[in-house]
Order: C-alpha cells, then sequence, then structure tokens
C-alpha cells in the first residue's frame, strides 16, 4: 500500500516537474516571438525612413539632369544626350526599386486581428489600378463570383494588382486574356489568376518567387519584388502561393486565405 501511495507520488512530481517546464517553455516562447515583432517592426522602420531618405538625392539627381537638358538644348552631341537620358531613367528606375522596397516589407498584415474582407471588392480596388495598363492593351479581365475572407482589403488589394499586372505585362498575346476563379478547399478559400501568356518553364518555378529574380531582362519593366511581395503577404496571412505553368500553356498562379465563414 505505501509502495503504491510512493509510486502516485512520484509520478505526481513528474508531471508537475513537466508541466512547470513546459509553462516556461511556452513563455520563452512567447518572448521570442515578441522580440523578433520588435526586431521587424524596427527593421521596417529602417526601410520606410532609410528609402526615404534615399530618395531625396534621388530626385534632386534627376531634377538636376532634366534642367541640364533643357538649358543645354541643341549644344550637347550624341553622346551627352545619351549620358543624360541613362541618367534620368536610372534615376527613375531606383526610386521605383526604393518603392517597392518599402511596399514588401510594409505588407500592412498583422497589426490588428484579421477583418472580414469582401474579395470582389479587393479585385475591383486592383482593377482600378491597373486600370491604365489594361486599357493600354486591350486586355480582358474576367472572373467567377469571388467569397469573403479574414484578410486585410489594402494588401489583398496590391496581390490582386501584382498578379495581374503580371500576368499582362509578359503576355505575348495581342489580346491578353486574364480570369480570376475561387474554389473552397477546406476551411480555405483558394483564389487563381490565370493568363494565356507564354508559360514560364518549370525548371524556373522554385525561383519566380525569390527576392530580385527577374526571368526576363530590361524589355520588361520592374524590379524583381513584386510576386516576392505577393507570397510574403499572402504568407502573413496564413495562405500559401503557387504557380502552375508551362512553356507555351499560359500560366496560372494560386493563394489559399482563411475563409471567411
Amino acid at each position: 500500500m505505501n509502495m503504491g501511495n510512493s509510486e502516485h507520488s512520484r509520478r505526481k512530481e513528474e508531471i508537475e516537474v513537466a508541466g512547470e517546464a513546459l509553462d516556461a517553455q511556452k513563455l520563452r516562447c512567447l518572448d521570442a516571438e515578441r522580440r523578433l515583432d520588435q526586431a521587424n517592426a524596427h527593421f521596417e522602420e529602417f526601410v520606410s525612413i532609410a528609402a526615404h531618405n534615399l530618395r531625396e538625392p534621388l530626385r534632386d539627381v534627376a531634377s538636376s539632369s532634366q534642367m541640364m537638358a533643357e538649358s543645354c538644348a541643341g549644344r550637347l552631341d550624341s553622346d551627352a544626350e545619351a549620358l543624360l537620358r541613362r541618367i534620368q531613367e536610372d534615376a527613375g528606375r531606383m526610386e521605383s526599386l526604393l518603392a517597392a522596397m518599402v511596399d514588401y516589407w510594409a505588407t500592412g498584415v498583422g497589426d490588428g486581428p484579421p477583418a472580414r474582407t469582401d474579395m470582389e471588392a479587393v479585385l475591383r480596388q486592383a482593377l482600378l489600378c491597373a486600370e491604365k495598363q489594361l486599357t493600354e492593351r486591350g486586355a480582358i479581365v474576367t472572373h467567377d463570383a469571388l467569397p469573403a475572407v479574414l484578410g486585410d482589403f489594402p494588401t489583398l488589394a496590391r496581390v490582386l494588382r501584382h498578379l495581374i499586372r503580371n500576368a499582362v505585362e509578359y503576355s505575348g498575346a495581342a489580346t491578353p486574356r486574364v480570369h480570376i476563379s475561387s474554389k473552397r478547399v477546406g476551411l480555405e478559400s483558394v483564389f487563381s489568376v490565370e493568363d494565356n501568356g507564354p508559360g514560364i518553364d518549370p525548371a524556373f518555378h522554385g525561383r519566380i518567387f525569390e527576392v530580385f529574380r527577374r526571368l526576363h531582362g530590361k524589355e520588361h519593366p520592374g524590379n524583381g519584388l513584386g510576386l516576392a511581395f505577393c507570397r510574403r503577404a499572402i504568407e502573413r496571412h496564413g495562405g500559401r502561393m503557387w504557380l502552375e505553368s508551362a512553356s507555351g500553356a499560359g500560366s496560372t498562379f494560386s493563394f489559399s486565405l482563411p475563409a471567411a465563414d
């Protein structure tokens, strides 16, 4: 009888010790998560301030080169004129890159609880932002009925805008066509953006979402951060993003988000 009580007491003590160790580990994890959030916030602030401070001299370079080109019009040889154009173009590209870097880090997700977000409204906002490009290319964008999700409206609008603009920009068709669809998979809604472009070789699928990775040269505008931003934003929503494509068969970018219900 005493041996039974002793064994029971020993096991009880072991359980209590294990519980205390588990509680201590939870506290350490929470503290590490808090410090990581603080580090991310500080880094986002650093990126934003650094980009702001770098934009000012870039604007001065662009403005000065423009003034020089105007004041010296007709007095410069072709080499000098080409050099000034190169300076202006590079300054513009650098400013665009800085804006994209800020956009990449400051996704706007995580500042509060996820809210019910109507993806139909998100798509309307994305199309409005891409209207100029869509009109210039004569692109046709169609979509199915889209459900509501839990997410951040401005961030998801930027994700769709990037995907739609990419589909149009890299389309080799005379009339770019983009279709946005969705389906329910368990507790998630899966959205797909399908285009009629030239497709992407499967050998590049693992690289296309990497930061500063570009599959095209300077013949297409961009800085290699658009798709990286999209994936980062979706992952911060608790979802994932992937690509289905083959050369000559168009591309479909899909991503999952928590369903609103």
